[in-house]
């Protein structure tokens, strides 16, 4: 599975990755962390930072939620043909 996302439950940032991943119907591995940032081995391991969302999408690595959505959108997203 080439979508990879890192996050803990309470994160509203997380929230909406989670909601945008749902809308365009995308299968990805749910990783959940821990809730206290040192402990986010993984998410260092990644990203080389602890905070979440971080979405890992084939070698593609983004720590920003607004990153990730515009990636989601930009790469999955289902547009509108113009002047609809």
């Amino acid at each position: 599975m080439a979508l990879v996302l890192y996050h803990v439950d309470w994160c509203p940032e997380c929230e909406l990755v989670r909601d945008k991943l749902a809308d365009l119907g995308l299968e990805y591995e749910d990783v959940m962390v821990p809730d206290a940032r040192p402990m986010r081995t993984q998410v260092f391991e990644v990203s080389g930072q602890y905070y979440v969302p971080v979405l890992k999408d084939g070698d593609k690595v983004l720590t920003e939620t607004k990153d990730i959505l515009m990636h989601l959108d930009a790469l999955y997203g289902r547009r509108p043909a113009a002047g609809r």
